[in-house]
C-alpha cells in the first residue's frame, strides 16, 4: 500500500480552505490544525494572525517567518431586486479573469454558489467585443428570481466571495494546481519550517505565522510583527513565474523548478542587504538552488514587518508560481522544499552574534 503523502494532504486543505482579507477563520483554522503540533504555544493577535511560537534557546534571537493567510476575492456590496448579486474586490484583479467564473458565496445559512455573469459573444458588436468588461459592471448570478429569494439563501451585503476550484496535480506530479496559492503556500512553508525544526537544536525563537489583511495593504502583518519584536523576518509568499509565453526576462526572470526567489527589490521594501548575503550564502553552502527576481510594482509581508518597532532586516523568499490573482494557479513542488530547506538551514545558524553581525553589514 502507497505511503499517504502528507504533505500534499496539507497543501489541498490548506489551498481548499476558505479566506479572503477580513475573513480568514477558515484559513486560520487549517494552519492551526497542522502547525500546533510542532510549536510551544500557538495564539493570535487581535486583528487575528496566527503566532506558532517555537523556542529554542529563550535568550536567542527572535525569527518570524510569516505567510499570509488571506486569497484575493470578493465582498456582496448589494443584491438588486431581480435577485443578481453585486461586489465589490478584495484585493487585486484583472477583469480578463473573472467572467464566466465560479464563486461561493459564504452566507450565514451557508455556502452558496454563484457564476460572475457574462454577455454571451452572439448579442454583443463587434466593439464590444474588444473590449474587456468593467469589473463595476460584473453581477454574480445565484439562480435567484428575486432580492427576497436571494435573502432566503442568506445573501446579504458584507458576505465573503471565494473563488471556487480544486486542487489538482498534474500529470508531472510535481506541478499542483489550485486557488489560493497566494498565499497558502506561505503559510505551508510557515508550517513546514516548524516542522522540520521539532527534534533540531538551534540558537533562537522561530514564529510561524499565518498573517490577515496582506492582499488589501499588508494589514495584519503589522500588528503581528508589533507583538512578536522580531530581531530577523522573512516574508514567504509567491512570486511571479516568467516561464510562460509572452512574459520576457524584463518582466519575471525566475522559471519554475528552479528553487525559490531571493526577492532583491519591491515596491514595498529593499531586501536587507546582510541578511539577503547571510541568506544566499547558506544556500549555496548547502547545495540549494534558488534564483534573484525583483518586482517594481506589488510586495509581500516584509514589507510591513521590516518597518515595525525599532526595524527588522527582513527578506523576502517567494515560490515561483504562474497565475496568481485568478481562480487557478500553478507551482513546482520543488520550489516549495527548497524554500523551506533554505530557511531551516538558515535558521540553526542564527545566533545572536549573527543576528548582529546580519544587522550592521
Amino acid at each position: 500500500m502507497a505511503k499517504k503523502d502528507e504533505t500534499l494532504t496539507m497543501l489541498k486543505d490548506l489551498t481548499n480552505a476558505r479566506g479572503v482579507p477580513g475573513n480568514e477563520r477558515e484559513a486560520r483554522d487549517v494552519m492551526e490544525q497542522y502547525i500546533k503540533p510542532y510549536a510551544d504555544s500557538v495564539y493570535t493577535d487581535n486583528l487575528g494572525s496566527l503566532i506558532a511560537e517555537k523556542r529554542g534557546d529563550k535568550k536567542g534571537p527572535k525569527v518570524m517567518v510569516a505567510g499570509h493567510l488571506d486569497e484575493v476575492g470578493f465582498m456582496v456590496t448589494r443584491v438588486d431586486e431581480n435577485g443578481f448579486v453585486y461586489f465589490q474586490t478584495v484585493g487585486g484583479w484583472w477583469s480578463q479573469v473573472m467572467l464566466a467564473q465560479r464563486v461561493t458565496i459564504m452566507t450565514g445559512k451557508g455556502d452558496v454558489t454563484g457564476v460572475i455573469g457574462s454577455k454571451p459573444p452572439h448579442i454583443l458588436s463587434a466593439e464590444q467585443r474588444k473590449k474587456p468588461v468593467d469589473i463595476k459592471d460584473m453581477f454574480i448570478d445565484i439562480g435567484a428570481g428575486s432580492r427576497e429569494e436571494a435573502a432566503e439563501f442568506g445573501v446579504k451585503p458584507g458576505d465573503s466571495v471565494v473563488p471556487y476550484f480544486e486542487f489538482t496535480q498534474m500529470n508531472n506530479e510535481k506541478m499542483l494546481l489550485a486557488k489560493a496559492w497566494d498565499n497558502r503556500i506561505g503559510c505551508a512553508i510557515a508550517i513546514e519550517v516548524l516542522k522540520r525544526l521539532k527534534k533540531e537544536k538551534h540558537p533562537n525563537i522561530v514564529y510561524g505565522v499565518g498573517t490577515v489583511q496582506e492582499e488589501v495593504g499588508l494589514r495584519g502583518a503589522k500588528t503581528a510583527a508589533n507583538m512578536i519584536q522580531p530581531d530577523i523576518a522573512f516574508g514567504v509568499d509567491v512570486g511571479i513565474a516568467g516561464d510562460t509565453p509572452g512574459v520576457t526576462d524584463k518582466d519575471a526572470q525566475a522559471s519554475m523548478g528552479e528553487g525559490p526567489q531571493i526577492i532583491l527589490y519591491d515596491a514595498s521594501m529593499i531586501s536587507h542587504k546582510g541578511l539577503r548575503d547571510f541568506v544566499t550564502d547558506t544556500a549555496d553552502k548547502n547545495n540549494i538552488p534558488y534564483q534573484f527576481d525583483s518586482m517594481a510594482a506589488g510586495g509581500t509581508d516584509s514589507g510591513s514587518i521590516h518597518l515595525s518597532h525599532n526595524g527588522v532586516p527582513a527578506l523576502s523568499i517567494t515560490v515561483p508560481t504562474r497565475y496568481i490573482h485568478s481562480h487557478a494557479a500553478m507551482l513546482h513542488r520543488d520550489d516549495f522544499e527548497n524554500a523551506v530547506s533554505i530557511i531551516v538551514e538558515v535558521i540553526k545558524n542564527l545566533d545572536n552574534k549573527t543576528v548582529e553581525n546580519i544587522t550592521f553589514n
